[in-house]
């Protein structure tokens, strides 16, 4: 067999790539957030809301690189979401402890989220598991009732509108949260099966 017709093996991806510093600066964002929503002043609120839609906003960049770069890599599948789960996680906390969101809410989606963090360590040695459709819709949802709820929205006209609106969307994402958390341990029992009958034949 001549060297054209073996395999072309794939490039390596270094692990220091644009992709994965994008979504490590995410995580360095997050104590800055906090430290800016424990600030009193609508100014420190306007800068906390700034940082949050920042980080948000390089989740979409890092993603998009990864795939239209070839950059994806095992770390940045399992970093990803951590990242995004300690900004929303960061959020909802803050906000629940300020008392602009039900304990309830917050406690139901960390839960769920810290779940399926655990859920993809306890599966790898069977399958790295990405972020799903759902996954992703999931994020969106949390991120745009964060970041209503973050906004100062006293300075606003008919701010009880936008809380309503908050309140909102905020269901929604919770609802999309549980769902996909159900989706994701089903998916994860399958792996774990498939792989065990592989090891076994």
């Amino acid at each position: 067999m001549s060297s054209h017709d073996a395999a072309t093996p794939a490039p390596h991806v270094p692990l220091w790539n644009i992709a994965n510093i994008l979504t490590m600066s995410r995580l360095v964002m997050v104590p800055v957030f906090v430290w800016f929503m424990f600030l009193d002043g609508t100014w420190w609120r306007l800068a906390a809301f700034a940082v949050f839609v920042l980080a948000a906003v390089t989740d979409r960049i890092d993603g998009e690189l990864a795939r239209r770069r070839g950059l994806v890599t095992d770390f940045g599948k399992i970093v990803d979401p951590i990242a995004d789960k300690a900004l929303t996680g960061a959020a909802l906390v803050v906000l629940s402890i300020q008392g602009d969101l039900w304990w309830w809410v917050t406690i139901a989606i960390l839960a769920r989220e810290w779940g399926v963090t655990l859920l993809r360590f306890a599966v790898l040695r069977y399958v790295v598991m990405p972020a799903s459709k759902g996954g992703k819709l999931k994020t969106v949802l949390q991120i745009v009732a964060i970041s209503i709820y973050l906004f100062p929205l006293s300075v606003l006209p008919f701010s009880d509108v936008f809380t309503w609106v908050a309140h909102a969307v905020m269901a929604a994402a919770l609802a999309v949260t549980l769902w996909t958390g159900v989706t994701y341990v089903l998916d994860a029992v399958r792996a774990v099966r498939a792989g065990k009958r592989e090891t076994a034949g």
